[in-house]
Formats: C-alpha cells, structure tokens, sequence
C-alpha cells in the first residue's frame, strides 16, 4: 500500500486480488484487472449463447478524489439482431398469448368491430406452434377459448365475430381470469403475454387506481407481461399506462377504432421476436455511494431493484443511473456490483449476468474535468425529456399550463427526439401537438403518457 493514500479502514477494503470478492465491500481495484481502466468497461455474455449483451459507460473515465463528486452511469442491454449467430435461420419466438377483450356496452358498434377483425387478423399471424387463450370482460368474465395451440383457425374467428356487446366493465377480474389462463402453459422458451383491449373506465368489481397497478404488478411478479390498448375518448389513459408500466407491457393510445388492427400487428411482431423477457437488474450500491435517480429504494438501503422491459431481436434498452460520491481516495473502486436476470427466450433457460460499475478516483483535474460521453449526456437528455413530458401532461389536466405553453414546450421535446433519431416518440410528440392545435388537449395527454412510458423504458431499435 502507498502510505501517502488516505485510508479509511471502516469504509474500504483494499484488495488486489479479483476472486472472492465481497460485493458489499468497497474494493480498491487493480488497474491490472482491466485492458483499459480509462476506457468504458464492458461486459459480453454472448459466450455460452446467451442472447444478450451488457455495457456500462460511465460518464467520464475518471471522477475528482479527496472530495464530493457525482457521475452517471449508462446501462446498455442489447439482444442479438436478426442476421446475429442466435437468430435461429430466422425462427421466431412461440407464443402463450391471451387476448383479454373488453366487450362493455360502450364497445357497441364500431369498437367491438374493429377488436374483433384485429383478433381474426392475430389468430390468422399465428402459427400452431403458438399457444392462445382469450378472455372477454364486461360485468361478467368468461373465457371464450382456453389455453391451446392454433392448428383450426376458423373456429376460433367464427367464435370472436359472435362476441356480442355486455354491459358494465369488470378490468379486474378480466386480468384475473387472462392470467389464470397463461399460467395454465408451463414450456420454457415462450413469449407470454397478455394483450388488453379496452375503450372505458372500469365501473364494476375492483375499480380503484391503487389496487389494479398494484394487481398488474402481481402479474408481472409471476412472469407474464401484459399490455393495453386504449382507443376512445372515455377511457383513462393514466390508469391503463400506470398498469403496463408495472406490468412491463406496452401501452398505446389508439385514436380511431379503424386504427386498431394496425396497432394489433405492430404489437404482435414484437412479440414475435422477443429473445428476453422478465429482466430484473439488482443493484448493491457500496457503502459509501449515494443514488439519485427515478428508481424506486428505501432510504439507507443500498440494494435497488429495477424491472427492465422484454428485449425483442436487434433492439436496446437504455437505463441512465446516477451516483454521488463523498471524499474518496486515489485509485479504482466498485461503484456497484449488479446482477440482471432474465429469462433467455432462445436457450428456454433462466440467465444471469454480473455487472460491476466502476470509477477511477483521480487528483488530475484535466481528467476529471474532461467532457461527458456523449451517449451517456443523449440518454442523459433522452431520460430528462421524460420528465418534461410528464410535466406538460399535469400542466394542462390541472390548466397550470396553457395550451400555448405545452406546445412550445413539446416543441422543444420533439427537436431533441428528432435530432437523436427517437422517431416513434417523435411522432408521438406531433400528434399530440396537432391535437393541441385543433383543441383537443384530452387526445393529448391520452398520446403523451404513451409517449412517458416508451421513453422511460429507454427502448429503441
């Protein structure tokens, strides 16, 4: 040991050797241990087939010593692409798919007409590999076909183009009943999903806010991921998008019922190549690290759980984690040690990967002092017009905000998604402003909340 570094016997444990070691002590790391200790670290899990890969690039490859400092961290969770060594000649993923269909008197007409050529069109997508159930709610839940695998499809679009209009709407019990059907299928290597179609407010049975996000969560927590649908004007977008964000899903707003195939397709090819599903990334903070960020973590604990959306073929999850530091002394520490999980849709098996956040502490100013790295500073910038967007969209519900104010607002937001090649969120942005334009602020906020969601998913293809 150098005895000109300060050294805190209470706070950290040097060590130079890399095996066996406590993840909840802070460790002095040997710049050895690394090819590069001024270079981003990466891990690739692709060794043993695993599907996905894992790099983290901290915000400067060196942060102030021997005094309070703070950086940021970018999370990179990328499945292999389409043309990669694990795209299986292009085979796609098999399904366990319930379709939970709301049929409340107000679905009458065209609604329930468009839901129900948009389900004829996914029974048609499906192939008898696939394993579908559907359920239907209004003030009663009934299961229209259990759980079996789509070799006969004309029976099954006969039975949904005789789904007739109910009455109330039970939400509740619907996901109940979906869920019980899903888990009924028990074959490892499956995309499960539950897909809800719904045009209202739910009027019957278990309603409250609190109690169906925290049910979606309970379903998520038994691995299956559901995803919402709201079109029409009546149904409420922050209940239904609150759901699929606890759920791990997906949420669209669908502003015509015509509109509502297309949106059906769009979701089912993504479920189609789902490579990765239910991930969870586990984070032990080291002692002496402080966390700042939109994840939630009792105060003082140092373990932060973070439930990550599935990862279709090709496409990336984006996660920006902030770390503040107090006096530290010279050399390369754990920042934290992570752990995601998930489930490997490819090997049909449970994978784990090991994550190591480190930070050289340094007393050359040029070099704590150089610039950000640009992918953290645009996912940085990406994450911080999430917030702007959930702002604007309680700006104008509690009319804090002007309709002029959130378009100039937006405006700013669609730059930044545009210029950073986020061209579904950016598209997402214009019809909101578009319905601001024509006065219609409600079909604003329904699109803008879809828009929060995918953004703090941090997904992109």
């Amino acid at each position: 040991m150098n005895p000109s570094q300060p050294f805190d016997p209470n706070r950290t444990a040097l060590s130079n050797a890399p095996s066996g070691v406590d993840p909840m002590k802070t460790q002095a790391m040997s710049p050895g241990a690394f090819s590069d200790p001024n270079r981003t670290s990466a891990m690739a899990a692709m060794a043993g087939g695993r599907s996905l890969t894992v790099q983290i690039v901290p915000s400067r490859p060196a942060t102030m010593a021997n005094g309070p400092a703070r950086e940021q961290y970018l999370l990179e969770v990328s499945a292999s692409g389409a043309g990669g060594p694990f795209s299986l000649c292009g085979a796609r993923t098999p399904m366990n798919l319930c379709l939970v269909i709301d049929r409340s008197g107000s679905m009458e007409g065209p609604p329930l007409d468009y839901v129900k050529q948009a389900c004829c069109h996914v029974v048609d997508l499906l192939s008898p590999n696939d394993v579908l159930s559907i359920v239907t709610f209004e003030e009663m839940v009934d299961v229209l076909m259990p759980p079996q695998r789509v070799t006969n499809k004309q029976p099954i679009k006969d039975g949904l183009m005789r789904l007739m209009p109910g009455n109330t709407t039970n939400l509740y019990d619907g996901l109940s009943l979906g869920l019980q059907q899903v888990l009924q299928v028990n074959e490892p290597g499956r995309a499960t999903r539950m897909v809800v179609l719904s045009d209202g407010d739910p009027t019957v049975g278990i309603k409250d806010f609190p109690s169906l996000v925290n049910h979606a969560g309970e379903i998520k927590s038994k691995g299956v991921t559901v995803t919402f649908l709201g079109f029409g004007q009546d149904y409420n977008e922050e209940l239904l998008a609150g759901m699929a964000k606890r759920a791990g899903g997906n949420y669209y707003y669908i502003s015509r019922p015509e509109l509502i195939p297309e949106v059906f397709r769009t979701e089912l090819e993504k479920l189609m190549t789902v490579v990765a599903r239910n991930l969870k990334l586990n984070l032990k903070l080291s002692r002496w690290v402080t966390f700042r960020g939109q994840q939630s973590q009792t105060p003082g604990d140092r373990d932060i759980d973070v439930q990550l959306a599935d990862l279709e073929r090709g496409a990336t999850i984006e996660q920006v984690f902030d770390f503040e530091f107090p006096n530290h002394p010279l050399g390369h520490y754990r920042v934290a040690a992570g752990k995601l999980t998930y489930d490997d849709c490819l090997t049909g098996r449970p994978e784990a990967i090991d994550i190591d956040f480190i930070m050289e502490f340094t007393a050359d100013s040029l070099r704590y002092s150089e610039p950000i790295d640009p992918r953290v500073a645009q996912a940085a910038q990406i994450a911080a017009a999430s917030r702007v967007v959930e702002k604007t969209i309680m700006g104008l519900k509690t009319m804090q905000l002007s309709p002029q104010a959130a378009a100039a607002e937006l405006q700013k937001t669609q730059a930044l998604l545009i210029a950073q090649g986020r061209t579904a969120e950016a598209q997402e942005v214009t019809m909101a402003l578009q319905a601001i334009q024509s006065g219609n602020t409600g079909q604003a906020e329904k699109t803008l909340i879809g828009t929060m969601l995918h953004l703090d998913q941090g997904k992109k293809a």
